[in-house]
């Protein structure tokens, strides 16, 4: 099996493409985890298409399933960005990946979930607003501001991402071009740098602090204040409404912070290198797969606009 492709300048020998390793040391793994991941990946897909196709519904023209359909697009993009090129090498030897092609997953895949860390906030913001504010509801959460949300998001996003794709790929990368990974991510490519990254790390914690938090705690200052006014509501009825329709974002929000906390925030004295990959793993699936689930489950009025889809296909049909 091929390892290495590199490129010399005089003395000096210049990476031009990287191995995603994986657990190509565990050949048993493989197929099972391919399947595996197939049928996650399908399941992904279709989840969240479902969702993109019933928030079209005339019932559900609403900010919160706005945000909800951009979410699911954002969840789509996210797992196609990781997940094919993943199980094409489960099932092949050659598990390499350019260096323009490293550098452009990277990317993605923080911007991706950069827009979806600040749109999560976003989301947060409408159900403050729908609880707090209810008779301003419809006049503050306007279509022009789910816009302007979404594009900041998005911003953001692209902000964060190029800057941090920009400086890991300004590092020189000299020696061995093996990622012990499934896919390009900051942390396992900065260990392949032949220089002192120390300085480097201390900013990316920094940032990672800076870009999760933000969002966490303007998440965390909305429902501070959604829990007082809901426990000042004088009816029971009401209170277990207003709960009910933040339960499904709170869950969402537990998860993606939760996933993304044990990767990028454990101590370096618990890392090992499968554990590592394995909580990559979840961590690129589990919210994906999942926010169709608990927002289905959990809403009446999707389970509704479901029914209705389902009627209009069967009537379609018959006609």
């Amino acid at each position: 099996m091929k390892y290495t492709k590199e490129s010399r300048r005089g003395n000096l020998t210049t990476v031009t493409e990287f191995i995603l390793l994986g657990f190509s040391n565990h050949h048993d793994l493989q197929v099972p985890l391919f399947s595996l991941y197939l049928f996650i990946y399908i399941i992904t897909l279709m989840g969240n298409m479902l969702i993109i196709l019933i928030t079209i519904d005339t019932a559900l023209q609403t900010p919160m399933y706005f945000f909800l359909r951009v979410l699911s697009f954002l969840e789509i993009c996210y797992t196609s960005v990781t997940i094919p090129k993943m199980l094409v090498d489960f099932l092949s030897d050659n598990r390499s990946i350019s260096y323009l092609g490293c550098a452009a997953q990277m990317y993605f895949l923080l911007f991706l979930g950069i827009s979806e860390c600040f749109l999560l906030a976003a989301m947060a913001y409408d159900r403050y607003v729908a609880i707090c504010n209810p008779l301003r509801y419809r006049l503050i959460m306007n279509r022009r501001v789910c816009l302007f949300l979404t594009v900041l998001s998005w911003f953001w996003g692209n902000v964060v991402s190029l800057v941090q794709t920009a400086w890991v790929f300004t590092l020189p990368f000299c020696g061995s071009n093996q990622i012990n990974y499934f896919f390009c991510d900051i942390p396992p490519l900065i260990k392949l740098s032949c220089t002192d990254t120390s300085l480097y790390e201390m900013q990316l914690f920094t940032v990672t602090i800076l870009v999760n938090f933000t969002p966490f705690f303007l998440i965390l200052v909305s429902y501070i204040v959604i829990i007082s006014t809901i426990l000042k509501m004088a009816s029971a009825d009401g209170r277990h409404k207003a709960f009910s329709t933040c339960s499904s974002h709170l869950i969402v929000v537990t998860l993606y912070y939760g996933s993304s906390g044990l990767i990028y925030l454990r101590p370096k004295s618990i890392n090992s290198p499968d554990s590592n990959k394995v909580l990559a793993l979840m961590y690129t699936t589990i919210t994906p797969i999942l926010n169709p689930i608990v927002y289905s489950l959990r809403n009446n009025e999707v389970k509704g606009a479901v029914q209705r889809l389902i009627k209009r296909k069967i009537f379609s049909h018959r006609k």
